[in-house]
């Protein structure tokens, strides 16, 4: 058993889109590091698995079933949470999909599903947690965007465009309160499932290829969430940009 956190410091952490890539490695990491996991996403089968691999060797962890396009799902994934454990601490919504084409190709069911996963979706986590660490005048809600979020690429038009969202809404909300930390995490080409979410196909497999030269492992990441997280209160980490380092 590896619990580094003091008990007095450990925190309740809601994951979401746990089941693969970064919010698996960043459930992993925060487990291992003493604080209890709270795991949605769709795919229960894996989420069932990883808890039970966390909980066997001695660490804190659970799942529920989450589709962060839907509010009530979100809304009934955090009043759980809160419910069996009366605070949720930390949100980590991670949950994102990118399907990249050209705008010409008019993949409009894409873009729709890009905007509702990846901004309203973060959305919906936030308004699901701020009233209940309003209240408590504690709380952190870690924003996992991207590298897209700082520049627009032809090839992924809508999903830069979420991402951009994203660090607007977690820099807004930081200047909102005093009480709820706020951070955004922008990893760069990171190997995970993102790529095979639809999309051109041509274009996916471009990326594929990049990731197989300078991606980095979705752990870097999830060290960097850790990192926001084991700051003291008074101190916000407001954005992480972690990328490999042959990444231009």
């Amino acid at each position: 058993m590896n619990h580094t956190t003091p008990s007095a410091t450990r925190k309740i952490v809601l994951v979401t889109g746990a089941s693969g890539g970064i919010g698996e490695a960043t459930a992993r990491h925060l487990a291992s590091e003493g604080h209890h996991v709270v795991l949605g996403a769709r795919r229960t089968d894996r989420l069932d698995a990883l808890v039970t691999e966390l909980t066997d060797v001695g660490h804190r962890a659970e799942s529920a079933q989450l589709d962060v396009t839907d509010r009530a799902s979100v809304e009934a994934f955090v009043s759980g949470a809160l419910e069996r454990h009366g605070r949720v601490d930390v949100l980590v919504n991670n949950a994102g999909i990118m399907p990249l084409g050209f705008m010409e190709e008019l993949r409009v069911e894409e873009w729709d599903r890009m905007i509702d996963v990846n901004l309203r979706g973060v959305l919906y986590g936030i308004a699901a947690v701020l009233p209940a660490m309003g209240e408590r005048r504690s709380g952190h809600i870690i924003n996992v965007a991207s590298t897209a979020g700082h520049r627009v690429d032809p090839t992924g038009v809508v999903y830069c465009a979420t991402k951009h969202a994203v660090r607007a809404v977690s820099d807004g909300l930081r200047q909102e309160t005093t009480d709820v930390r706020v951070t955004v995490v922008s990893p760069g080409l990171t190997k995970t499932e993102l790529t095979h979410s639809g999309g051109n196909d041509e274009q996916q497999g471009a990326v594929r290829s990049a990731l197989e030269a300078v991606g980095i492992d979705a752990s870097a990441i999830a060290r960097a969430i850790g990192y926001a997280i084991a700051q003291p209160d008074d101190v916000n980490v407001s954005e992480v940009i972690v990328q490999g380092t042959g990444q231009v």
